[in-house]
């Protein structure tokens, strides 16, 4: 009994802390993106423009340091229609505030293919993302990204051929 009040005291002050620095909000960014293949392509393979929206919450640990996770829509992959892909994707970046403008911050990112038609594309994808913000107020922010992609988009099961997505993001932003 004693250690069940301990651990929903702990839980409770824990819930409590993170609560105190949270905050919510929406974003949306230009998207520059292409596809890296190996072995090189043997076509033309031009960048992508395309945009990205979602929402976020960043959980305040200390006045320097947070972490921000977010669920957003990324249009993604080459110009070609067959290399297009669009994603659900969960970014979790550990931040640490530079001044009071400033915000560096990096993390891990899992990506969800949301279209049926293409089934030539993995269906879920692992990429490194990295990024600075700056706010202009204490609610707007512009930011910019790039999501380094570490696995194959390409389904093993119908191509040798490997490809990783590189995306440039430049964003905007408001708190709520």
């Amino acid at each position: 009994m004693r250690t069940l009040i301990l651990t929903l005291l702990f839980v409770s002050i824990t819930t409590l802390s993170f609560a105190q620095g949270t905050s919510y909000g929406v974003r949306g960014a230009l998207n520059i993106s292409n596809l890296d293949f190996d072995p090189d392509a043997d076509f033309e393979n031009k960048h992508r423009n395309g945009f990205a929206f979602g929402g976020f919450v960043d959980f305040g640990i200390s006045d320097n340091f947070s972490l921000l996770t977010e669920l957003q829509y990324s249009a993604e992959g080459g110009k070609d229609e067959d290399l297009r892909a669009d994603y659900i994707q969960l970014p979790i970046m550990a931040r640490f505030a530079i001044g009071n403008k400033f915000t560096i911050g990096a993390g891990p990112m899992v990506s969800l293919k949301t279209w049926k038609n293409q089934d030539g594309f993995a269906t879920f994808t692992f990429s490194g993302v990295g990024g600075v913000e700056y706010m202009i107020t204490d609610e707007l922010f512009i930011d910019a990204r790039v999501h380094y992609g570490l696995t194959n988009i390409l389904d093993e099961d119908l191509t040798d051929a490997e490809a990783q997505n590189t995306t440039f993001q430049f964003g905007f932003g408001i708190k709520i």
